[in-house]
Parts: structure tokens; C-alpha cells; sequence
């Protein structure tokens, strides 16, 4: 251990944890974060693959820097707590894969990627104590003695050196009088030390990706010999047995095409709903319970026909899911239909897109339970598709704009823009932030004069002019770019000054 902790490998991760932890002050203590993130992300990347140069051998290694760049895109586009988390999940596992840690199969990276995160932040702590372990191994004097030694001779010299240059030179000289102790000290901040520890710690995570011992001792462990029992019938085997699955399967059948034909009846067929009863109180009700009967419609056929058992080589039972999970997606997608009917009344939030989010998710899980059960693939294959299904939708969701699709949604079925449905609620969608912008100015181009009599109308008309100057205020710093802020300020200009022209000039970056 002690000649592992002095070899040139841990002097690179120290010097590289240092360098990024600078680099991390300059870019974020105090500034604007943006575009920032992307160039620290970028530079990480370097850092780590300067730890292990030998993965440069490998042939095919373009692949990984070329998947982990198109992992840190969303960045450019904005910056956000999701496309921060893809970045994040990204070169962690760019780091493990270059270390030769990562295994094979999207589940079991996903359990190992759980498991690293968990674990990284206490990293640095621990490799830590274990130097001061390795340190008392030797013999603490004894260490100690010789790492200061080491330095005696070069902060001597260069204390000489100095002392020389500066009697030489008269602009040293007035360098060095210029250097206050006390001045600098005063100059010391401890949330900025505590910044550069996180950072520090965080850094160390990927520069030295490691895992916690017990997954090896875990995985060391030899499988216990199965004992041989003599076959008899449990509770459980009747319970959930072959008959008692093909009964469920044939209730829950009928009981699903009911609410289906339901559904038919009231909400596409037309037919009137009882006295009291609106159709979107009709639709909000049955949208979040229903994705609930599909999770445990899901949950139930996972258990019942488990891979290689006698009830998922039974053909009638096999049809019977197929047309019980055709029938849950089928309920799902009423369910986003009933949640599209709710937002026509009642307009369009954040939830609300994350609910159909969500519900299209279910969906894609209920057809990839389908193809297990008729590929004969394992859970893990089902997992690990859900799995890529996940991260391809989180990823593409990055690179949406959902303030400016709320807004634009919510604006443009107003009933101040088409003369149905319900008013704008301007204040919620000025709470959007800057991506309301063109939204909020296709309402008040569309607004006549009549509408400036409006109190709601007339106070937006002040503060729009006030949001704007505010916005640019803070991209004004090349820290603060991003792609998306670019393309806004690009509109705001093209469109021109709604505001007072002194906080609306052109954007400069650099300033």
C-alpha cells in the first residue's frame, strides 16, 4: 500500500485534482453557470482519460470520448438539473469504463452506476485516511520527517533565488513589497474552502474511480450448493399456481374491458355522462389511477410468469397476458387521452408534461413486457430495455424547451387568443422564466386596444420591458452563454426594443 501511495499514478491524480479545482473556482465561485459546465465537463474528461493512458491502445477507444461528448451536448443547449445528471451518469461511466471496471449489460451498469454515485463523495475522504494509515504504517516520524525533508533544499534555494532577483531586478523588488501577509489572510474564505473541498471530492470520485469493498467481497462469495428437498406443495404454489393465474388472468380480462368499453362510451362515443358530471372531471379522475392499474397490472405478470416457469410455457396463459397487456396499454393511452382533455380546460404545467411523460413511458414498458414474454428473454434483458428506453427519453428531453412549450401552449389556447376555453393566467406563465418571452409578446401584439384597459394587461405591459432588462443583465458574461439563451437573444434583437432602449442593446459576450 505505501509503495502504491508514493508512485507517480497518485502524484498525477493529486496534481490534476489540484488543477481542476482551480479550474473549477474560475469558472463557478461567484459567476453565472452555463456554458461553463460544458468546459468543465470537457476538461474532466481529459483529466481522466490522462489517468489511464494506457485505454488509449485500444483501437475502437474513439467511441467512448465520441459517446461521452454526445452525453455532455445537452450542456450547450442549457443547462439544467437533468442534462447536469446525463453529464454526470456519463463520465462516470466513461471513467469506470476506462479503468476496466465497468461491466456488461445497460442493468448491471445501471446498478454499478447507483452504486458509484452513492459512494463518490466519500471517496476522497477515505483515500484520505488510508494515506494517514500508510503514513502510521511507516512510522509517523519518520514519514513525516521525510516528506518535509524532501522540500528543504527547494524552498531554500528558491528563497535565495528570489532574494537574488529581487536585488537585481527592481520590479520584483516591488512585487515583494507589495506582498502583504496580513492583507492576504484577511483575503481567506471559508465558503470558498469549502468549496474547493467539495469540488476536490468530487474530482477524486472520477480521477480514482474505485468501488466499496464489499461488492468484491460480494461478488467473491461462492454460490451456496442447492439442497435437495423432497417436492411438495406450499401455500404458495396454490395461491400462485398454474390454475389459479389462468382464473386471474380471465377476471382481470373481463374487469379491464369493461373500462375499456367505458371509455369507448363516454369519452369517444359521445354519450352524455350522469347530471354533475363534467367530462374533464371525468378525465382528471381516471388519468393518474389508471397508470397506477398498469404499473400493477405490470408487477403482477412479472411475478406470475417468471422466466423458465410452468405457467409461462403455458399457451392459454400466454394468450391471456398478451390480450391483458394489450388491454393495459390500451388503457394507458385513455389515460394520456384523458390527461390531452384536461389540459384543453385547464392548460398546461409542468406536471402535466411529466405526466404524459411518464404515461408514454408505462406504455413503452407494458409492449417491452410483450416482447419478453414472446422472445422468452430474462428479467435482466427487460430490465436493461427499460433501462435504454429511460435514458433515451431523458436525453432527448434535455433538448426541449418545456417553459417555452408551456407557454406557447397556454398562450395560443387562451381564450383571449381564440375566444373559447379558459383566460391566460399571466403570471404563471411569466413565472416560466426568459423562455415565456415570445409567448408573452405574441399575447400582447394580439391584444387590442381595448385590452390596455385591462389592470393584468396594463401591469404586463410595464414589467415585460423590466424581465428583459433583468435577463440580459445576467447573460452579460461569457460564463452565462448557452445555446438556447443564444437563440433567445437573437429573437429579442431581430424583434427589437420593447423596453427602454439601455437595457436592451445587442448582447456582447465578454463583457
Amino acid at each position: 500500500m505505501t509503495a502504491a501511495w508514493s508512485s507517480p499514478s497518485y502524484c498525477r491524480r493529486i496534481g490534476a485534482g489540484i488543477l481542476l479545482v482551480a479550474l473549477a473556482d474560475f469558472l463557478f465561485y461567484g459567476q453565472p453557470v452555463s456554458i461553463t459546465v460544458f468546459i468543465f465537463g470537457t476538461v474532466l474528461a481529459a483529466a481522466v482519460v490522462a489517468m489511464h493512458p494506457a485505454a488509449l491502445n485500444d483501437g475502437r477507444v474513439w467511441l467512448k470520448p465520441a459517446a461521452l461528448f454526445a452525453a455532455l451536448l445537452p450542456l450547450v443547449e442549457n443547462v439544467s438539473p437533468l442534462p447536469v445528471l446525463v453529464a454526470v451518469a456519463a463520465l462516470a461511466i466513461f471513467a469506470l469504463s476506462l479503468a476496466g471496471r465497468l461491466p456488461t449489460g445497460p442493468a448491471r451498469i445501471a446498478r454499478l452506476l447507483c452504486l458509484f454515485l452513492f459512494t463518490a463523495p466519500f471517496r476522497f475522504a477515505r483515500d484520505f485516511f488510508r494515506w494517514r494509515k500508510a503514513a502510521r504504517r511507516l512510522g509517523q516520524r519518520r514519514f513525516r520527517l521525510a516528506a518535509i525533508a524532501v522540500w528543504v533544499m527547494p524552498l531554500t534555494l528558491g528563497v535565495v533565488f528570489l532574494a537574488l532577483f529581487g536585488a537585481a531586478n527592481p520590479i520584483i523588488e516591488r512585487w515583494l513589497s507589495l506582498i502583504d501577509l496580513y492583507a492576504l489572510l484577511g483575503h481567506i474564505e471559508i465558503a470558498r474552502l469549502v468549496f474547493w473541498l467539495i469540488m476536490l471530492a468530487g474530482v477524486w470520485a472520477f480521477l480514482r474511480p474505485r468501488l466499496p469493498r464489499f461488492v468484491s467481497r460480494i461478488r467473491r462469495v461462492p454460490p451456496a450448493a442447492p439442497v435437495a428437498r423432497p417436492a411438495r406443495t406450499s401455500a404458495e404454489d396454490i395461491v400462485f399456481g398454474k390454475a389459479a393465474i389462468l382464473r386471474a388472468l380471465i377476471v382481470f380480462n373481463a374487469l379491464f374491458a369493461v373500462q375499456t368499453a367505458l371509455d369507448a362510451t363516454y369519452l369517444w362515443g359521445g354519450v352524455a355522462l350522469p347530471d354533475g358530471l363534467t367530462y374533464a372531471a371525468y378525465a382528471h379522475r381516471g388519468a393518474y389511477p389508471l397508470v397506477a392499474t398498469a404499473l400493477l397490472a405490470a408487477g403482477f405478470v412479472l411475478v406470475a410468469l417468471r422466466a423458465g416457469s410452468n405457467t409461462s410455457r403455458d399457451p392459454l396463459i400466454r394468450r391471456l397476458v398478451y390480450l391483458w397487456v394489450a388491454q393495459n396499454i390500451v388503457l394507458v393511452i385513455s389515460s394520456m387521452l384523458r390527461l390531452d382533455l384536461y389540459v384543453g380546460v385547464y392548460a398546461l404545467t409542468y406536471l402535466r408534461i411529466a405526466a404524459f411523460i411518464w404515461m408514454g413511458l408505462v406504455t413503452a414498458g407494458l409492449a417491452l413486457i410483450i416482447a419478453r414474454i414472446a422472445l422468452t428473454k430474462s428479467s435482466e434483458w427487460l430490465l436493461s430495455a427499460n433501462l435504454v428506453t429511460l435514458s433515451a427519453t431523458l436525453y432527448a428531453c434535455c433538448f426541449v424547451n418545456f417553459a417555452a412549450l408551456i407557454a406557447n401552449y397556454n398562450v395560443d389556447h387562451s381564450r383571449e387568443m381564440t375566444g373559447r376555453g379558459v383566460p391566460i393566467d399571466i403570471w404563471y406563465v411569466r413565472s416560466l422564466g426568459a423562455g415565456a418571452f415570445p409567448a408573452l409578446d405574441r399575447f400582447i401584439d394580439h391584444q387590442g386596444p381595448t385590452t390596455a384597459e385591462n389592470p393584468a394587461f396594463r401591469q404586463l405591459l410595464g414589467i415585460r420591458p423590466v424581465d428583459e432588462g433583468a435577463y440580459r443583465a445576467v447573460l452579460n458574461h461569457w460564463r452565462a452563454w448557452s445555446f438556447r439563451d443564444w437563440r433567445l437573444l437573437r429573437y429579442l434583437d431581430k424583434r427589437g426594443s420593447l423596453a427602454n432602449p439601455a437595457i436592451t442593446q445587442p448582447y456582447a459576450p465578454g463583457h
